[in-house]
């Protein structure tokens, strides 16, 4: 397969302006929009395509899908000795393309597709991958892959090279096209002590000093390694509607369509029990929400993350990240729930109104956003309750 870009050394004055105290400051953690910008002009995210404005969100990146599509057999990672595309020549796979109206991706299945973008990272940068919000409501599992690599959704320090999406639709099938974007990444800064830490999050000594200044959450804050989440299954606490289940055998859903689609020609709406309970059927995929109600202070960004392996047979998300402003309101009380991606595993599972089903692991921003999550023109979900993705009227 031809690589999407030409090979480009790397500009070592390039590096040192980008890192120096006129550029960043001494300042370390999750670069803000500003500084994302900064890279694409220091030529460290490249691009087939010049990056639209829509593209850039408060702490992060879209990426967009190229116009090629190669489905294969299993997923893979091509290990830190093999290139994405000498693996996709060794599966012999089958090529679609995604110009013009592009093609259908069928649920089930699962495909590598090269994006448009491209990384030149300096050995302070890493990238963080994770789906967009409305890919994860969409029920399509989605995650980056990099060359040389044997992990997700990561580009390591110093990564230069194309990037790759995983794409497996598995409630809907799905119709995307050359520029559509399913995933987004976002980049740490590190410092000297951080090159080899694989944890960021905050410690709770930090988070309930930052509570008290400003509030993470409504209610008690419940602390264990991040803020403690729990799912919302009484009319009291979400409403009539606590939930949707995704329909077997549903139409195609084309992404780039927002709010073209009924929301009862591809989900089941699920109503609040007397005993507040939900029996998770195995296989099937749920839309749920948090009891709490939460919002993301500017200098902080969020990732929900399992609360514990052991304590249940289901998942919960596959978006998990929380924008700086997400949530906030004019009077600086939290006024959004987490939305929920729930899927049981082997066996039936019940769910219970307030059982705790993940946490939130929070992350300082290198510099706050000039624009917060809310204040721009594609935030989709500010203020959310129980919500599904942004490709259905919400009647």
């Amino acid at each position: 397969m031809p690589s999407l870009f030409a090979k480009s050394g790397r500009d070592d004055e390039m590096d040192s302006s980008l890192l120096g105290a006129g550029d960043f400051g001494v300042q370390f953690g999750l670069l803000p929009r500003e500084k994302i910008e900064l890279m694409v002009r220091r030529k460290m995210i490249q691009a087939e395509k010049e990056l639209d404005e829509g593209q850039f969100q408060p702490a992060s990146l879209d990426l967009r899908l190229s116009g090629r599509a190669y489905r294969v057999r299993a997923s893979f990672l091509p290990g830190r000795e093999r290139k994405v595309s000498e693996q996709l020549e060794a599966l012999e796979t089958d090529s679609i393309s995604l110009e013009g109206n592009g093609a259908v991706l069928e649920r089930g299945c699962v495909y590598v597709i090269p994006l448009l973008e491209h990384l030149n990272l300096p050995e302070s940068i890493l990238g963080v991958a994770n789906p967009k919000s409305s890919t994860g409501r969409l029920d399509i599992f989605t995650r980056l892959i990099t060359d040389n690599s044997d992990v997700f959704d990561r580009a390591a320090r110093g990564y230069r090279g194309q990037l790759f999406a995983e794409v497996s639709p598995r409630s809907f099938s799905v119709r995307v096209r050359k520029g559509a974007r399913l995933n987004q990444i976002r980049f740490r800064r590190l410092n000297s002590q951080q090159l080899e830490r694989t944890d960021f999050g905050m410690d709770d000594k930090e988070l309930r000093e930052h509570h008290q200044r400003t509030a993470l959450v409504d209610g008690d804050l419940n602390l264990r390694n991040g803020l403690v989440l729990s799912v919302g299954l009484g009319a009291q606490s979400v409403g009539n509607v606590i939930g949707y289940r995704a329909q077997k055998h549903a139409d195609i859903i084309d992404v780039d369509r927002i709010a073209a689609y009924r929301v009862d020609d591809f989900w089941d709406e699920i109503r609040p029990r007397d005993d507040k309970g939900l029996i998770l059927d195995p296989g099937e995929f749920y839309i749920l929400a948090s009891r709490e109600r939460l919002q993301i202070p500017r200098d902080l960004a969020a990732e929900m993350v399992p609360i514990d392996p052991a304590m249940g047979e289901f998942r919960v998300h596959y978006a998990g990240f929380f924008d700086p402003g997400f949530g906030a309101t004019a009077d600086h009380r939290p006024g959004a729930r987490a939305v929920l991606e729930v899927r049981s595993h082997e066996v039936p599972f019940i769910l219970e109104d307030g059982q705790v089903v993940g946490r939130l692991v929070y992350e300082k921003m290198a510099a706050p956003p000039k624009v917060l999550y809310g204040e721009g023109d594609a935030s989709n979900y500010q203020g959310q309750g129980l919500k599904l993705s942004k490709h259905f009227r919400m009647e």
